[in-house]
């Protein structure tokens, strides 16, 4: 099996890809929390639960710390600012479809 390195865009799109991870970090947008946690709201193991982290904290998203026996999870939304930089390439296409799609409703709104 032939393994590729992601480069950081690609591994944090794909540990956003899942809805468990994205709603592991709006959890963490509320402050640090431990593994125990950040698992209450779902319904799977505890292994699952490390296995979203592991890939979270992977793609740079989160921290661990350490604080005595707790190892609070911590969100860094650093690597998210390059979701951002590369989702405003297509600001200008958007806006030009909002703008045709303004004059179309004017244009329909002045023949009735």
């Amino acid at each position: 099996m032939v393994r590729y390195e992601m480069d950081q865009l690609s591994a944090t799109f794909a540990a956003l890809a899942d809805p468990t991870r994205r709603a592991i970090l709006a959890r963490l947008t509320e402050g640090p929390a431990t593994v125990k946690e950040l698992s209450e709201p779902f319904d799977i193991s505890g292994p699952a639960i490390s296995k979203h982290l592991r890939v979270l904290e992977k793609a740079g998203l989160i921290t661990r710390g350490r604080e005595a026996q707790w190892r609070p999870c911590q969100l860094d939304a650093t690597p998210l600012r390059e979701v951002t930089v590369w989702a405003e390439n297509y600001r200008r296409f958007w806006d030009a479809s909002y703008a045709r799609l303004d004059a179309l409703l004017t244009e329909m709104k002045e023949k009735d």
